[in-house]
C-alpha cells in the first residue's frame, strides 16, 4: 500500500472499465491495512500452513507452500512476521528470488474452523538461525532434526487484508507421519508427475542426435 491510492495502477484501470472502483474504494477503506490487528496475529500464530509467492527480478514469478506446528510462523510485532526454511530440495527457489526481489507474499487459510484467508504482502529478507536468534532470543528448540531451520525470513508488513471466506472447502484433518528433513525419494513423493520417466525415455534419443 502507498500513499494515498491503495492498490495497483493494473487495479485502478481495471476497477474503471468493469465499473467496480466504489466497490474497490469501500474494501481498501474498510479491509485493507498496513499492519497486523491483534485478530490477525492470532489468526496466524495457529495455522499449520502458507502459501508464498515470490519473484525474481525479472518479475519471473514462483509459488510456494510452507508447513509447520502451529505458530511456525512467528509474530514478532504488528508489522514483522518470520518464518523458518527447513532442509529441502536444495534450489531454493524462493529464497533466491527473495535476493533479487525481496517483495513476497503470503496467503493463510483456515480450512478447518473459520474457513477465512488472510493475504499479507511485504518485503522479505533472508536471515540466518544466528540472526534469528538475536531477534527472538527465547526462540524454541526444534524437537525433531528434521525441523532445525536452515534459514530464516523474516516479512515486513505492507499490506494485510481478509481473502473472503465464500468459496474456501471445508477440510477435515487427518493424523499423518510427518517426515520432516527426509531424503528418502519415496517419503517426498518419488516421480508422482513422470517427470523423471519422461526425461529418462527422451535421453536416448537425444544422445543418437
Amino acid at each position: 500500500m502507498s500513499g494515498a491510492s491503495p492498490g495497483s495502477a493494473g487495479e485502478h484501470v481495471l476497477q474503471e472499465q468493469c465499473g467496480t472502483a466504489e466497490r474497490a474504494a469501500r474494501f481498501y477503506e474498510t479491509q485493507l491495512c498496513d499492519h497486523l490487528t491483534p485478530p490477525m496475529c492470532e489468526f496466524i500464530g495457529r495455522m499449520e500452513m502458507a502459501f508464498i509467492a515470490t519473484a525474481d527480478g525479472a518479475g519471473e514469478c514462483d509459488c510456494s507452500f510452507r508447513a509447520g506446528p502451529p505458530g511456525f510462523f512467528r509474530v514478532i510485532d504488528d508489522r514483522t512476521l518470520a518464518y523458518p526454511e527447513y532442509r529441502g530440495n536444495g534450489v531454493m527457489a524462493s529464497l533466491g528470488n527473495m535476493l533479487a526481489n525481496p517483495q513476497i507474499g503470503l496467503m493463510f487459510i483456515d480450512f478447518e474452523r473459520d474457513l477465512i484467508g488472510l493475504h499479507v504482502n511485504g518485503d522479505a529478507r533472508v536471515l540466518t538461525p544466528a540472526d534469528m536468534r538475536v531477534i527472538e532470543p527465547d526462540l524454541p528448540e526444534p524437537s525433531h532434526p528434521g525441523r532445525r531451520p536452515e534459514h530464516w525470513v523474516a516479512v515486513f508488513v505492507t499490506e494485510a487484508y481478509i481473502h473472503c471466506s465464500k468459496h474456501i472447502p471445508k477440510l477435515v484433518p487427518q493424523s499423518r507421519v510427518r517426515h520432516w528433513g527426509t531424503d528418502n525419494p519415496r517419503l517426498k513423493g518419488g516421480d508422482h508427475f513422470g517427470v523423471a520417466a519422461v526425461k529418462a525415455r527422451q535421453e536416448p534419443a537425444a544422445s543418437a542426435g
